[in-house]
Formats: structure tokens, C-alpha cells, sequence
């Protein structure tokens, strides 16, 4: 739920707020937008890294999510993903590598 709010707050700060202050002359909205967004990636950080520890993911698995962070749609690609294989193991990439190490 956090990556699905930070990835839309991401897409707001890019699509509403940056036009607003560029093009309308609105700064204030970068400023709301970017502290919601601000206050959210911390969170998705937090939770990133309680579920490397809980789950026990390598560094690279963990590393993934966070980069796709700052990328425009990267937390909803990484989160379909992630759902995918938790429904099916099976999704992993290399097939011999232990659940929650596919990445």
C-alpha cells in the first residue's frame, strides 16, 4: 500500500505540481505535493527495509524496489511483481534460487 501511495504521490509532484509551478506560476503546490512525497518515500523506506529484514531478502532484491522509487511508474511495476510472486513462487527469475532471493 505505501509503494502504490508513494508512486502516486510521485506522479502527482511530476504531473500536477511541477506544471503547476512552471507553467501557472504556483510554487505553493510543489511545496504540498513535495513534502507528502517527501514524507512518503520515507516511509516506503522504512518499509523496504523492515521487509528485507523480515523476509530475510538479499541486498540486490532489496535494492531493486528502491531504485524503481525514482523512476515514474517504477513502484507499481515492482509491486506487480512482488504480488505475482507471492501468489507463485514459481514467477521467480532463476528457478534455483530460494524463495525470496529471485532477484
Amino acid at each position: 500500500m505505501i509503494g502504490t501511495l508513494e508512486g502516486v504521490s510521485f506522479l502527482l509532484l511530476l504531473g500536477v505540481a511541477m506544471p503547476l509551478k512552471y507553467l501557472a506560476g504556483k510554487p505553493e503546490a510543489v511545496s504540498v505535493v513535495g513534502m507528502a512525497h517527501g514524507v512518503l518515500f520515507l516511509l516506503y523506506g522504512l518499509a523496504l527495509f523492515q521487509v528485507k529484514r523480515v523476509h530475510r531478502w538479499s541486498i540486490r532484491k532489496a535494492l531493486v524496489p528502491f531504485v524503481a522509487a525514482f523512476l515514474p511508474f517504477g513502484p507499481f511495476l515492482i509491486d506487480r511483481r512482488l504480488r505475482a510472486e507471492e501468489t507463485n513462487p514459481s514467477n521467480q527469475l532463476n528457478p534455483e534460487d530460494p524463495p525470496g532471493e529471485a532477484w
